[in-house]
C-alpha cells in the first residue's frame, strides 16, 4: 500500500512499539491528534524489511533532531 502524507506533530506527540497481536508487531506514531501504525509486511522477509526500515527511521530521525537542536535547518 502506498500513500503520501505530510503532517506536524502536536504537543503531545509520541511514538511506541506495540503488538497488535502476539504475532504482529507495529510502530505507532501518536501525532496528536492523528495516529499512524506501521505493521509487519505480509511477506516472508517482512521482519527484516521492517527492521531495516526502523533502523533507517531511527538514524534519520536522530539526524533531524541534531539539526533542530543545533539551530541549523540545512541538510
Amino acid at each position: 500500500m502506498g500513500f503520501s502524507v505530510t503532517c506536524t506533530p502536536g504537543r503531545q506527540a509520541a511514538a511506541a512499539f506495540m503488538k497488535v497481536s502476539p504475532e504482529l508487531p507495529a510502530l505507532v506514531m501518536y501525532l496528536d491528534p492523528v495516529n499512524m501504525a506501521i505493521q509487519l509486511p505480509p511477506f516472508p522477509d517482512g521482519p527484516s524489511v521492517l527492521a531495516r526500515f526502523c533502523r533507517e527511521l531511527a538514524r534519520e530521525a536522530g539526524r533531524l533532531a541534531d539539526k533542530l537542536e543545533s539551530g541549523k535547518s540545512d541538510g
